[in-house]
């Protein structure tokens, strides 16, 4: 009789076994994310901001690439937003439920042409579509998509034309002035999507986010990306790095996480002087790209 039940035994002494080492696991990563926040709270404040707050001195990605140079040389970096799966309560996961039909948290960030966190702003519902101000010169602007306010310093494509990169690839050629300009701004500010597929890709925890607390999910969010420039800065053979280093490498499909989409009703605008100034901008790098190319 007694033999009988000792495969059963020795399973129970097995699953009891693996729940503790869970909870010694979970126990432990709690422990290590409360040690570890902190310093990297006041790490963030020197490391994700632009290098050159006037910036006045021109991306060597962007002078060194004919593609870009000279017609976005104003240019300083990129604007866009992902998702974050997040851990709520049941009466919460309603607001937090977007176009994944998942609860998320919505992470809105600037990043220089060098796949770097200049802003990182996180949890908070609705559209990642955002007034606030980001850090900027005049004259200089982010290349945004369609989907971001028309405002000064957002410097969008041309709307209802193609624009972004597998469009393009499907077709493998384009037409025309709106087309050219779309196709390179597309390619340049895919250093935005870039980034964020290399921030998704090394830390395992945006994509499996333990049940903290809804602020320590938002704190993890903000933390790895002070890890990530911290790596990018002092890490120069990095792997992950290496393999989105190029313009126009393909992103995977898990990395297309831009809420892209018409910005929600509400959103601040400013004056048909500032629409006309980045309308001219847009017109101006246009026509110098079909100068280069005639």
């Amino acid at each position: 009789m007694l033999s009988g039940c000792l495969p059963w035994l020795r399973g129970f002494k097995l699953a009891v076994v693996g729940i503790i080492e869970l909870v010694l696991i979970e126990t432990a990563l709690r422990v290590v994310v409360e040690v570890l926040l902190r310093p990297l709270e006041l790490l963030l404040i020197d490391i994700i901001q632009p290098k050159d707050h006037d910036f006045k001195e021109v991306p060597t990605k962007l002078r060194n690439d004919d593609r870009y140079w000279p017609h976005f040389k104003d240019a300083i970096g990129a604007i866009d937003g992902t998702h974050v799966p997040v851990i709520v309560s049941a009466e919460d996961q309603i607001r937090c439920i977007g176009r994944k039909r998942i609860a998320t948290q919505n992470v809105m960030a600037a990043c220089n042409f060098d796949m770097e966190f200049t802003f990182a702003l996180a949890g908070w519902e609705g559209t990642p579509h955002d007034t606030r101000v980001f850090l900027y010169a005049i004259g200089k602007y982010y290349l945004v998509d369609a989907s971001y306010p028309e405002k000064i310093g957002y410097l969008g494509p041309y709307k209802g034309e193609t624009y972004h990169l597998p469009e393009f690839h499907r077709v493998n050629r384009f037409f025309g002035y709106y087309e050219i300009y779309n196709y390179a701004h597309s390619s340049l500010r895919s250093v935005a999507e870039r980034t964020f597929g290399v921030w998704k890709k090394r830390w395992k925890i945006l994509r499996d986010m333990p049940s903290f607390s809804y602020k320590k999910q938002v704190q993890i969010v903000i933390a790895t990306t002070t890890l990530h420039n911290y790596i990018r800065r002092y890490s120069t053979s990095d792997c992950k790095f290496k393999k989105y280093n190029q313009m126009d490498v393909e992103l995977e499909k898990e990395d297309e996480n831009g809420d892209e989409g018409e910005a929600e009703n509400g959103v601040e605008k400013i004056g048909d002087e500032f629409l006309g100034t980045m309308e001219m901008v847009g017109n101006n790098i246009a026509s110098s790209l079909i100068g280069r190319k005639n």
